[in-house]
């Protein structure tokens, strides 16, 4: 047995996930001697390799298949493509070792070294990380940064090895497409997979345990999902809760509190998720997880050990990897120079890739009636949009939320085809200060025509009318 390597850095970061990227790039950029501790063999995190970019790539995958079996062309030729789920799938390895690839090289040109391994806390300002090889290396450091990331949350009454049941990590393994599915839960995670597998012509039962499905997101947004959930064939079950569930060799059944039963070729659990603390030895550096596994920080990421910092879905909402990323670098501006004011850490967007995907920033109507500010809306449906009509996909619509008085804007929600993108434009003009946050921006600037951009200007028009 060999002696552990003893290693000095300044800051010891733990996940080469999102987060644990913008912290590690930060902190080697004021410089400062990074190490990355990395448990999975290949950087990049659940982000990559489990959750966002896999889950992404299926669903384009999903929708170019769509576009070829709906096109006039093809149906005249009776052309209707099958592809396996497998099949699918496969494209999106591609796209996460490119990811891989250009995200290493950013860790090897800034001279970040990555210790691949478990690590283990030994005391506050130590950590000990066994190799896969049996190796071991004992790091020192002045500042620690945890961004662990979240796995799916797994009640333990659920048997997760029987191959007909699912987590959100272990979907994407699917052999071949199943006919019928149940999906426990309506979060973010379960309406996109929702989404994907019904355009796959899936049969689908959704069980929501809430009485709206994704209740943090505009009212209007919610109902517009919901409606068009279910007029694509999506089986929504609001307010319920399970109470066990039987597997079968060839199907399951899961049993409501309600004495609703759900049979079904497979179940995808997506109830939750926990941070990643387990076997970090958080105690020994005088840290405790909550019961879900996440830890608290105050607003400069701290946690109550002020040189350890915390980042990303180990801490808990809002779980986004946009989010994760721009904390980490908050975090190491912070810890480097106790300056990170110039970091937007408010306003977050909300990226939901359902079909149609759902963005958005800012308050919404309910936030804005409880505070009682005076506010106004403006719609743009993108069925009157030219592009929405070349395009073909004609269902959604943008909403400007904006003070009656001062033309401020409060909050920009869509729902439709490039939602997630356009989002930005909104976002860039609620971030001016003082005045040049004002709706007269997207009545006085010129867009591209045909575009799907243009739906500001025509949201902002209708709001402006109702006011003037």
């Amino acid at each position: 047995m060999h002696a552990p390597h003893e290693k000095h850095f300044d800051v010891i970061v733990i996940g080469a996930g999102p987060g644990g990227e913008g912290a590690s790039m930060e902190a080697t950029k004021q410089g400062k001697r990074v190490g990355v501790v990395e448990r999975m063999p290949q950087i990049g995190g659940g982000c990559t390799h489990l959750g966002t970019i896999p889950s992404k790539s299926l669903r384009a995958a999903i929708y170019r298949l769509m576009d070829v079996n709906s096109a006039p062309v093809f149906k005249q030729l009776g052309i209707n493509l099958e592809v396996s789920f497998r099949d699918l799938r496969r494209s999106a390895q591609s796209v996460i070792d490119q990811q891989v690839t250009m995200r290493r090289s950013f860790y090897d040109r800034n001279d970040v070294e990555v210790l691949n391994g478990d690590g283990c806390f030994l005391d506050a300002s130590r950590m000990h990380v066994e190799h896969e090889d049996g190796s071991t290396t004992i790091a020192h450091a002045k500042h620690f940064v945890i961004a662990t990331g979240s796995r799916p949350y797994r009640p333990p009454e659920i048997d997760f090895n029987h191959p007909r049941v699912f987590d959100s990590d272990t979907i994407l393994n699917l052999p071949e497409t199943p006919k019928t599915m149940t999906i426990y839960g309506a979060g973010v995670v379960g309406c996109e997979y929702a989404s994907m597998f019904r355009n796959l012509q899936v049969k689908l039962n959704l069980v929501n345990t809430r009485a709206k499905m994704l209740e943090f997101l505009d009212d209007e947004i919610c109902d517009a999902l919901a409606y068009h959930m279910r007029d694509t064939g999506v089986r929504m079950r609001n307010s319920e809760t399970f109470e066990k569930l039987e597997t079968f060799d060839d199907h399951v059944v899961m049993h409501l509190k309600s004495g609703k039963q759900l049979k079904s070729d497979i179940l995808l659990w997506a109830n939750g998720r926990s941070g990643n603390t387990e076997g970090l030895g958080l105690e020994t550096a005088g840290l405790t997880p909550n019961h879900r596994g996440q830890l608290e920080v105050n607003e400069h990421f701290q946690t109550s050990q002020p040189h350890i910092y915390a980042v990303g879905d180990v801490i808990g909402v809002p779980s986004l990897a946009s989010a994760a990323y721009i904390q980490g670098r908050f975090a190491a501006r912070h810890l480097g120079e106790g300056d990170s004011d110039q970091f937007r850490i408010q306003d977050i967007p909300t990226g939901i890739y359902t079909s149609p995907e759902i963005s958005s920033v800012g308050k919404t109507e309910r936030e804005l009636t409880d505070e009682c500010v005076p506010y106004e809306v403006g719609h743009s449906m993108f069925k009157n949009l030219a592009r929405a009509q070349i395009m073909g996909r004609p269902i959604g619509m943008l909403k400007i939320l904006f003070h009656r008085e001062t033309l401020e804007i409060l909050g920009v929600h869509c729902f439709g085809v490039n939602a997630t993108e356009i989002i930005h434009i909104g976002q860039a003009i609620m971030a001016q200060p003082g005045r040049a946050n004002s709706l007269l921006y997207f009545i006085n600037t010129t867009f591209n025509y045909p575009t799907m951009a243009e739906a500001y200007r025509v949201a902002a028009l209708n709001g402006y009318n109702r006011v003037k």
